[in-house]
């Protein structure tokens, strides 16, 4: 009974922000039922679609899976988008340069864009920690670098031969294309999901399961009194820098290697930010960050349906993701005042 009264907020807010988005087409004139309708079609409605929804959905887990470390360290990963492009430059690098066959490339560029992330997170984690530079100004600031260096290489060394074209670089040669699985006439991203699954599991048993995530979490919670504890916070706080990081990395991985087969220069594509929704609306858990993620992504790809079916601009997805996150924050914060007036003691009369 205690969790059914936990989730009415949760369920309010989310009845709520349909009735929004019903209203918010009815005013441009467009047909609510038939536009949810493509919006599921668009993104579950054959093989082919179904395989690009799981392929957007794999960089947004790892990206997400990642946050979910900072956060229970209590840190604002903004960051977390520079953290993708490095991850994603990393991994061009070593598509470029070295030789070899498709088993051997594809681990050693998982890696190389883990390490690329990692660096650019550890970087914004040592302002920080030594530095005294706030992780959201930091991460930020890192953010238009990364994206930045993304465009340098694209436009200036890694361009194309007689082309400077913020296009992107030069198509990876196929050992560098992370291989698909054949089935009912579509390429299926097997490889992409399993390491966005995998991120979810390891995120969530580190945090659940171990004296690390035990000691990450009560920094988050109460940064001075983990010090006084004995708890080297600085460490831990790069400690979660260096795991967020890694799985960014490795989604810039997947945006090269899956994706686009190049860099480009917007290959983060907008996950790092939407993984930030995602990890709010799953409560800074790891379990609900699956389903959610799906959900958004079903949103971002469908939605490419209604600039085509309906005239409606497939910004609309947008718009109806920050709906219903605005109204799931509000639920949230009714329920954390709902609770606090609870637990406050009743002055006497």
């Amino acid at each position: 009974m205690t969790r059914v009264r936990a989730a009415v907020p949760t369920l309010v807010a989310l009845a709520l922000a349909l009735a929004v988005g019903v209203a918010l087409l009815l005013v441009v004139g467009a047909p609510p039922l038939e536009t949810f309708r493509l919006l599921v079609e668009g993104s579950f409605g054959s093989a082919s679609k179904i395989s690009a929804t799981l392929l957007a959905w794999s960089p947004l887990l790892l990206a997400s899976a990642g946050l979910v470390v900072t956060f229970a360290a209590g840190l604002w990963n903004i960051g977390v988008e520079g953290q993708v492009i490095m991850g994603g430059i990393a991994a061009t690098w070593v598509a470029r340069t070295v030789p070899g066959p498709g088993w051997v490339l594809i681990p050693l560029m998982v890696l190389a864009g883990a390490v690329g992330g990692l660096l650019w997170a550890v970087f914004a984690g040592v302002l920080k920690t030594h530095g005294n530079v706030h992780e959201i100004f930091g991460g930020l600031g890192l953010d238009f670098v990364a994206a930045g260096l993304a465009t340098y290489l694209v436009i200036g060394p890694w361009k194309r031969a007689g082309v400077a074209s913020t296009s992107g670089t030069d198509i990876f040669r196929p050992e560098a294309w992370m291989p698909e699985f054949q089935a009912f006439g579509v390429g299926w991203p097997v490889i992409p999901v399993i390491l966005g699954l995998l991120s979810v599991l390891v995120v969530w048993m580190l945090l659940r399961g171990t004296l690390f995530g035990l000691r990450l979490k009560a920094v988050g919670s109460n940064p001075y009194s983990s010090f006084l504890l004995g708890i080297p916070t600085n460490r831990y706080m790069l400690g979660a820098f260096a795991i967020g990081g890694a799985l960014a990395g490795i989604a810039g991985t997947v945006q090269v290697a899956a994706f686009h087969h190049k860099l480009v220069p917007a290959i983060s594509g907008g996950y790092g930010f939407l993984g930030i929704l995602v990890v709010l609306l799953a409560g800074f858990s790891a379990v609900w960050i699956a389903p959610i993620a799906l959900f958004f992504v079903g949103i971002s790809v469908g939605s490419t349906q209604l600039d085509l079916q309906l005239g409606l601009d497939s910004a609309f997805g947008g718009v109806l993701q920050g709906i219903i996150v605005l109204f799931v924050m509000f639920g949230g914060a009714w329920s954390v005042r709902r609770a606090s007036g609870r637990l406050t003691p009743q002055e006497e009369p």
